[in-house]
C-alpha cells in the first residue's frame, strides 16, 4: 500500500494521481482512497478542495461523497470502510493509495488503532453542552480529569473534546486523538510526505479562501442548508463552511469570514505538519519535486 500525507494545500491528490499513472505503466493497476474527513460528505466540493470527477484522469477513487451532511464522520467507522476498500483493491491485484490530511483518519488504517466504545445518549448530552456553553468549560472538566489528553487536545475542538470525555466517562482510558508512542503498522505501507515552505503555503491557502468564495461557496452552503447542514454535528464546524453559515445569517460579513477562514486554515495546517512528522520512516518530499514518484517507486 501506498500513502500520501501532508498539509492541507500541499498537492497530494496530483501527487496520488501521478503515482497512479506511474504504477499503470509498470503494469500495476492503482486506486485512490480518500483519507479527507470533510472530503466523505456529499455535496461538499468547493470548500473541501474536492477533486472533481472530470479531473480524476479515470482513476477508481473510493469513500468520497459516502455520508450525508446530517451523518456523523465518526473515525471508527472510518477504518473499518476505509481497511476494506483496501483489501477489496487488494483482492483485485491493484495497489491502494491512501491519500488525505486528517491525521487521526489516516492514522486509524496504517496503524494497529483500537477505539473505545461510544454512548450515543452521553453524547448527545455532552453535544448539547457544548451548543449552549462553547468548548471552554468542557476542556476544563477534560483537563482536570486527563491532563495527559488535554494537553493533546485543540481547547477550541468542540468534537474531540467531547469524544474524550464520553471515553472517560465510560472508565476508558482515552485516545486522546493522537498517534500512539510506538505505532504498529496495519500493513507495509511506503509513506510519502509533503512539505511546503511555511511562507509559500500560507501564501497558498489564503489564495484558496478567497478562491472559495469566489468559486460560490455560499451557494453551495445554501444548497447544502437544504439538506440539513446545520442539523449537522460534524459537517456545519467545517473550516470554511462554518463561517459561510455564519454570514448568510448575518453574523459575520464576508471579509471578517474569509479572515476567520483563513486564520482557521492556517492554524489547521500547523496542526496537520506536527502531526505527520511523527510518523516513522516517512520519505518528505518538496511539493515542487520533479523527483517525488522517482523517490517513492524505490521505496
Amino acid at each position: 500500500m501506498y500513502a500520501v500525507v501532508g498539509a492541507t494545500g500541499t498537492g497530494k491528490s496530483g501527487v496520488s494521481l501521478d503515482l497512479a499513472e506511474a504504477l499503470a505503466a509498470r503494469g500495476r493497476h492503482a486506486e485512490i482512497v480518500n483519507a479527507d474527513a470533510m472530503q466523505l460528505y456529499r455535496g461538499m466540493d468547493i470548500g473541501t478542495a474536492k477533486l472533481p470527477a472530470t479531473e480524476r484522469r479515470g482513476i477508481r477513487h473510493h469513500l468520497l461523497d459516502v455520508l450525508e451532511v446530517t451523518d456523523d464522520a465518526a473515525v471508527a467507522w472510518y477504518q473499518a470502510a476505509a481497511r476494506t476498500a483496501v483489501t477489496e483493491i487488494h483482492s483485485r491485484g491493484a495497489d491502494a493509495i491512501l491519500v488525505g490530511g486528517s491525521g487521526l483518519y489516516v492514522s486509524s488504517v496504517l496503524f494497529d488503532f483500537r477505539f473505545p466504545p461510544r454512548d450515543e445518549a452521553l453524547r448527545a448530552e455532552l453535544e448539547a453542552e457544548l451548543e449552549r456553553d462553547g468548548p471552554g468549560i468542557l476542556y476544563e472538566r477534560l483537563r482536570a480529569a486527563d491532563p495527559e489528553t488535554a494537553v493533546r487536545v485543540d481547547a477550541r475542538n468542540g468534537r474531540r473534546i467531547v469524544r474524550a470525555l464520553e471515553v472517560l466517562a465510560q472508565g476508558e482510558r482515552t485516545h486522546g486523538a493522537a498517534l500512539p508512542e510506538e505505532p504498529v503498522p496495519w500493513q507495509r505501507t511506503v509513506i510519502t510526505g509533503l512539505t511546503t515552505p511555511r511562507d509559500e503555503l500560507v501564501a497558498r491557502l489564503d489564495a484558496r479562501v478567497e478562491r472559495m468564495w469566489a468559486d460560490g461557496l455560499l451557494d453551495e452552503v445554501r444548497t447544502l442548508q437544504a439538506r440539513g447542514l446545520e442539523r449537522g454535528v460534524t459537517a456545519r464546524r467545517a473550516i470554511g463552511y462554518a463561517q459561510a453559515l455564519a454570514q448568510l445569517r448575518g453574523v459575520q460579513s464576508q471579509s471578517d469570514a474569509i479572515a476567520e477562514t483563513q486564520a482557521l486554515t492556517r492554524r489547521y495546517a500547523r496542526r496537520q505538519v506536527s502531526w505527520f512528522k511523527r510518523y516513522p520512516g516517512v520519505v518528505w518530499s518538496h511539493t515542487e519535486d520533479q523527483h517525488v514518484i522517482d523517490r517513492i517507486l524505490v521505496s
